[in-house]
């Protein structure tokens, strides 16, 4: 009988687009892919560790599959597999925990699927995720995750990535140009390029400590590619997008001006506590170089509230500093200790409400910012990638600079390209338009 395997995946980009290597893996094995929801023989479950709440989410996903098949088998993949194996195998119902290198090699580990007394944990030393494994995501059919790195050699102060992945390596830039012409012959418009420190990629890529390519090499060679309509940078450090790179985006054929830069901290005292590589001038000056080349370019921003030591005085320093940056919108943290980090051991703990006030004027401060953002794109061109899901009657788009955009329900624009003009703001905080003209862009 055909097994049945299904997924479900906590975290960022680069776990999705490793999911769906996963996947591939199960396909290969004669298994069918069904929804989490459904019931199964095989639960994959691919973790995170980057906060709390995905610790503590990991035991209801598990009780979720065990509710749909109480027989079903369960395996554990991912970071939080890497970091704490037998803690997630002392879970109820767990099978099967695998770590770094163990996941891409799940099939190998499966006998009979018939459950296990207690869970069995494969997980090497960190320090042997010292190879690279190539991995994109086309499940949602209108973009894909490439992941062209993994791991990393930064040593942030309240980090475990590191820890999880490993040291940092990269894709051969052949690899990467070959999975993207793979995605672009699936009909996917646009590819999000993704890993734990993109800006990095080149280092490791045949083994070797050193840099064969540059981050500047691989997206003036992927601009190249064809059949791919929009290359979409997720989250990139700031002392690593360098002049050249926002450059090549503001002439690039594919590249969308869209940005995601972490911050952290807006203090330079707290940054130096956290061991971030930068200060936050070159972060104005990132800014600033950007916005001169790309004044309509959107500008996202990683932001950490509560981090030790972190007093009024350095939190509305962050404050203020993002108030009178020209960003588009904010993705805040509320700092929560991790083992066998640095900061987990630093005086000056701040209070929980402290830490959720905090969180909460940023939250606050990130809406006045989508919103001027949005405001100041009213009137303007823009060409509008439509999504394909119905929510309440509507389809939902976005534009290449990340403005999201709504219109009542057509089937027939899923996964289109259309020039618009943005007209107004709805009472949602969703852009409106008008169509240039009814045929489709791509």
């Amino acid at each position: 009988m055909n097994k049945k395997v299904a997924f479900y995946t906590l975290g960022c980009k680069l776990n999705f687009s490793e999911t769906s290597t996963i996947a591939r893996n199960f396909d290969d094995e004669g298994f069918s892919r069904v929804d989490f929801s459904e019931k199964a023989d095989i639960y994959v479950i691919n973790t995170c560790s980057v906060t709390e709440n995905a610790d503590k989410r990991f035991k209801t996903i598990v009780k979720q599959a065990q509710k749909s098949n109480p027989n079903a088998f369960v395996a554990a993949v991912g970071c939080y597999a890497q970091l704490k194996p037998q803690e997630l195998a002392d879970v109820n119902g767990v099978d099967l925990v695998l770590g770094a290198t163990e996941k891409f090699k799940i099939t190998d580990y499966l006998n009979d699927l018939s459950k296990n007394d207690f869970g069995e944990v494969h997980s090497c030393e960190i320090e042997d995720a010292d190879f690279y494994v190539g991995s994109y995501s086309i499940g949602d059919r209108t973009r894909a995750f490439l992941k062209v790195q993994d791991g990393c050699d930064y040593k942030c102060t309240y980090c475990t990535i590191p820890l999880a992945r490993g040291i940092s390596r990269s894709d051969t830039m052949e690899g990467v140009l070959k999975n993207a012409r793979d995605i672009s012959k699936q009909n996917i418009k646009e590819i999000v390029l993704t890993g734990v420190n993109i800006g990095d990629y080149g280092k490791g890529e045949f083994g070797n400590k050193k840099h064969e390519h540059t981050f500047l090499d691989l997206v003036t060679e992927l601009d190249k590619v064809e059949g791919i309509e929009r290359l979409r940078i997720s989250s990139i450090e700031p002392n690593l997008l360098k002049n050249d790179t926002i450059d090549l985006v503001s002439k690039s054929r594919a590249f969308v001006p869209h940005f995601h830069i972490p911050l952290q901290s807006g203090s330079n005292e707290i940054l130096k506590k956290m061991k971030r590589r930068y200060m936050r001038e070159l972060y104005v000056d990132r800014v600033s170089k950007i916005k001169e080349v790309m004044p309509h370019a959107c500008i996202g921003v990683d932001v950490i509230v509560g981090f030790p030591g972190e007093t009024d005085e350095h939190f509305l320093e962050t404050y203020n500093f993002l108030t009178e940056l020209d960003i588009s919108y904010l993705h805040v943290f509320t700092y929560s200790e991790r083992d066998n980090t640095e900061a987990a051991e630093m005086d000056g703990i701040v209070p929980g409400n402290v830490r959720s006030k905090r969180s909460k004027m940023l939250r606050g401060l990130s809406v006045k910012k989508r919103r001027a953002f949005y405001e100041s794109q009213l009137e303007s061109a823009r060409t509008v990638l439509f999504e394909s899901e119905n929510k309440s009657g509507y389809i939902h788009g976005f534009t290449e600079n990340y403005v999201k955009v709504k219109t009542p329900w057509n089937p027939e624009l899923v996964n289109t390209l259309h020039a618009v003009n943005l007209t107004k703001i709805d009472d949602d905080g969703l852009v409106r338009f008008d169509f240039v003209k009814q045929d489709s862009v791509a």
